[in-house]
C-alpha cells in the first residue's frame, strides 16, 4: 500500500526577498547619508567671551561626612570635619546671615541615617525646612 504523497512541501526558505531587502536598505542608507548635513548652526561662545557670573547665593548647608562628622557650608572646613554638638551654633548663624528658612543637608552615601535625623531634628527645633541633597 503506497500511502505516501507525491507533492512535498519545500522547507528551503528563498533567499531572494532578503537580498532585495538587504539592497533597499543600502540604498536608504546611502540616500540618508548624502541627505544629512554636518554642517548644522550651533551658538557656541567666543573663547573671548566670558561667562556671566551668578549672583545667586549659596544656601546654608549641613554636610555629612561618611565617617558621621559634620561641617557646615558656607565657611566650614571639609579637612576639619566637626560632631553633631560642635555645629548646631555654626549651622544657625549660616542660616540667620543668609536669611533664610532652609537647611540643605548633604549627606555621604557611607553615613549613617541617626547622622542625617540629627541635623532633620535640628531643622525641626528651630522651624526650618530641611531640603535634602542626593545624587539620583
Amino acid at each position: 500500500m503506497g500511502m505516501s504523497s507525491k507533492n512535498k512541501i519545500k522547507v528551503e526558505g528563498g533567499m531572494s526577498s532578503m537580498t532585495d531587502l538587504v539592497f533597499l536598505l543600502l540604498i536608504f542608507f546611502i540616500i540618508i547619508s548624502i541627505m544629512s548635513n554636518d554642517t548644522t548652526p550651533l551658538d557656541l561662545p567666543s573663547p573671548d567671551e566670558t561667562l556671566p557670573k551668578t549672583t545667586d547665593k549659596v544656601k546654608p548647608t549641613v554636610v555629612v561626612t561618611e565617617d558621621n562628622l559634620y561641617y557646615v557650608l558656607p565657611g566650614g572646613d571639609p579637612d576639619n570635619p566637626m560632631p553633631f554638638d560642635d555645629i548646631k551654633v555654626l549651622a544657625m548663624n549660616a542660616v540667620e546671615e543668609a536669611n533664610e528658612v532652609q537647611l540643605k543637608i548633604a549627606g555621604h552615601k557611607l553615613a549613617d541615617y541617626e547622622a542625617i535625623f540629627n541635623v532633620l531634628a535640628l531643622c525641626q527645633a528651630n522651624g526650618l525646612d530641611p531640603v535634602l541633597a542626593y545624587k539620583p
